[in-house]
């Protein structure tokens, strides 16, 4: 199991749109890939999950890959929300 702590940087935070990209790319991996916000732990493959936890622009989460191919995963999952999920 490997952790990250990442803040998110695009304009507004996890709503639809990445929210959609955020859960494709972790769906394209057989870890488990979970992301803490607020206390709460929530999986990065549910788009629901994501957008129920409400990140904003300049929130900090804990990213969390468990399994086979969690580095793959965490690499991905990194990549993508340095590029500003879409926007």
């Amino acid at each position: 199991m490997i952790r990250r702590e990442v803040i998110i940087k695009n304009t507004t935070g996890l709503h639809l749109r990445p929210a959609g990209i955020f859960c494709n790319t972790a769906s394209n991996y057989k870890c488990r890939i979970m992301f803490e916000y607020g206390g709460t732990i929530s999986n990065a493959k549910s788009v629901l999950s994501i957008l129920g936890a409400c990140v904003k622009k300049g929130d900090s989460i804990v990213l969390i890959c468990d399994g086979e191919d969690e580095e793959e995963g965490m690499e991905a999952m990194m990549r993508e929300i340095e590029n500003g999920l879409g926007e």
